[in-house]
């Protein structure tokens, strides 16, 4: 593998060696979402698993925005 860049290789690679996630699937009405936990009860929205087409549209589940969830009690 050949890389052409004129940035130091220190930031081409960096975070190569990172595993992101773990990542939480859950539902928000009608919208499954992945989730990455950041703190206990918030989360950030990773991407869209399932919705209707318009959900994707909506501004408060873009990618990238915190969310507060629970886990029921059961």
């Amino acid at each position: 593998m050949t890389i052409y860049s004129t940035m130091p290789l220190e930031l081409v690679y960096d975070g190569i060696n990172h595993q992101p996630g773990p990542y939480v699937s859950i539902k928000i009405g009608d919208v499954q979402l992945q989730i990455e936990s950041v703190t206990p009860g918030v989360g950030r929205i990773v991407r869209l698993l399932d919705g209707p087409l318009d959900a994707y549209l909506r501004p408060e589940l873009y990618p990238g925005t915190l969310i507060a969830f629970g886990h029921p009690s059961s």
